[in-house]
């Protein structure tokens, strides 16, 4: 039988006769001024992101002769870039000079004196390894024979792309299909200037030239909690600002919010939450005047720091590409409308990840890229919102899938939970790294397993279990049967789905 992708590439090369048939089989040639000769595509992504690099590269694999246009002298979207790589290279060696200069590693017996920090040397290595994925990608293009075009691209036709390049010259693309994974960008707060050096945004973040002795951080959502963890370990006094009443952004449960809170608290951040940023002025002595005040309104109070860091969200990159010159216009939240197969209204472009409804997660938009061009090829174009996961990759870190118990309750599901604490697992007992839980929320009736929850050190590996377990279908029975190794950290995750199928786990 013919895998999947021997029968795209079989289509695929039969070009119209493809069973969506790829619109406008043959691409429209716009009359233009371009310096360049034009290039003939079946495919042309727009944006090199997690979400557009992956579609690009499925594209070619497909058999579509697929091209991909990038703004960035570099690969790879904000997220390899000044993102979640980076980000995760000065969590990672934060969190280990935290162990070495506290008191951690003196309390395993561990015993260094003149610990000092080269925050040079720790930016050198996190670049070396933004340098060396990008890279990667570049050269996965040229093994997938994926055509890379450096410029701005911009819509001027159904079936047409015209790219900026940084020469001041124009590159045209006629092409079949077009794909939008155009990402997003920082979301600015009004009357607060970003400059990337005193006032930075999650960008300015990931490449401060010192540790500012203090940091205010303006949105305790995922990426304010995790870039005011690496700076809290290095040193810097961190309070997040943050207008909900709780840590951790839109779609964590609000228990293990709680406990989360309590954590990073412990560990020396501080939090002012229900509390709106009225605005920051800059003293004579370089420092800033942070005014804030309670949500719902009432007393103001003024905060100083030297480093200010706006963490508020994105928005979706769509101005200045060209939907207009097609008619597509946008919706409220500046997002770009499709249809279940990714359509805008013009049948021949698509769109995916952050210009989109949905989380802005790069997994998120990894997968869309791939069903959307495997939809291209006449396949099944399918995904469950439900079972994508979330990750704060904080110590301990933070995950979940599926449904909040606030949202069961909401929605009128009767439901059952099973919890199962870190401080009564073995292996965590052994890493003295027992903070945290997993929570399991199932079906009262069915035992399906309805979402997973967990706060604790590589929560965002087992996390994986739990959305496989998901998209299959299981029950907590199912989970709780399957034999897990011991002594490991995902026991607990068994035992919590133990405890929410038969009521109480074995080792608590």
């Amino acid at each position: 039988m013919q895998s999947w992708n021997q029968l795209y590439r079989t289509l695929a090369k039969r070009g119209s006769h493809l069973p969506c048939k790829l619109h406008q089989a043959t691409a429209l040639s716009v009359r233009t001024y371009a310096d360049k000769a034009q290039i003939e595509a079946d495919v042309t992504v727009v944006g090199s992101g997690p979400g557009g690099y992956v579609a690009a590269i499925k594209s070619a694999q497909l058999g579509f002769k697929t091209v991909c246009v990038e703004k960035n002298a570099t690969l790879g979207g904000t997220c390899l870039n000044v993102g979640c790589i980076p980000s995760k290279a000065l969590l990672n060696n934060s969190y280990l000079y935290h162990l070495a200069h506290g008191k951690d590693f003196e309390n395993r017996g561990i015993e260094i004196s003149g610990i000092s920090l080269n925050l040079e040397k720790m930016m050198a290595q996190k670049s070396g390894a933004v340098k060396a994925l990008t890279g990667g990608i570049a050269h996965l293009f040229k093994q997938n024979k994926v055509t890379h075009v450096n410029g701005f691209g911009r819509i001027t036709g159904k079936n047409q792309v015209t790219a900026k390049l940084g020469d001041g010259t124009e590159q045209v693309i006629n092409t079949k299909n077009i794909l939008i994974a155009t990402g997003s960008e920082v979301t600015p707060f009004p009357g607060i200037e970003v400059d990337e050096e005193s006032v930075v945004s999650s960008t300015g973040a990931l490449c401060l030239k010192k540790v500012p002795e203090s940091l205010i951080v303006i949105g305790a959502g995922v990426i304010g909690v995790e870039l005011g963890s690496v700076w809290q370990r290095l040193g810097s006094k961190v309070t997040a600002v943050e207008f909900l009443g709780h840590v951790g952004g839109m779609g964590i449960d609000m228990e293990i919010s709680k406990n989360f809170q309590r954590i990073l608290q412990k560990q020396g951040m501080k939090f002012k939450l229900g509390t709106k940023v009225m605005g920051a002025t800059r003293r004579a002595d370089g420092q800033f005047d942070v005014a804030v005040e309670a949500a719902a309104g009432g007393k103001s109070e003024t905060l100083t720091c030297e480093v200010l860091l706006v963490c508020i969200g994105r928005r979706p990159f769509t101005q200045n590409l060209g939907l207009e010159t097609v008619g597509i216009e946008l919706d409220n939240r500046g997002r770009i409308p499709i249809n279940n197969r990714f359509q805008t209204k013009v049948p021949s472009i698509y769109a995916i990840g952050d210009v989109v409804a949905g989380p802005m997660l790069a997994h998120k938009a990894e997968d869309e890229g791939i069903i959307c061009v495997e939809g291209m090829a006449g396949g099944a174009v399918h995904i469950d919102y439900n079972c994508v996961p979330s990750v704060i990759y904080t110590h301990p870190e933070v995950a979940w899938v599926g449904k909040t118990e606030e949202q069961l309750k909401e929605e009128g599901v009767p439901y059952k939970v099973g919890k199962f604490p870190f401080a009564a697992n073995s292996r965590a007992k052994t890493n003295a790294d027992t903070d945290g839980l997993v929570k399991i929320l199932s079906h009262k009736e069915t035992d399906r397993l309805l979402g997973a929850h967990i706060l604790g050190s590589g929560a965002g590996e087992m996390i994986n279990e739990a959305a496989l377990a998901m998209e299959y279908g299981a029950s907590c029975e199912d989970i709780a049967r399957v034999c897990h190794a011991h002594p490991t950290v995902s026991e607990a995750f068994r035992e919590a789905n133990l405890a929410a199928s038969f009521g109480k786990p074995i080792n608590f």
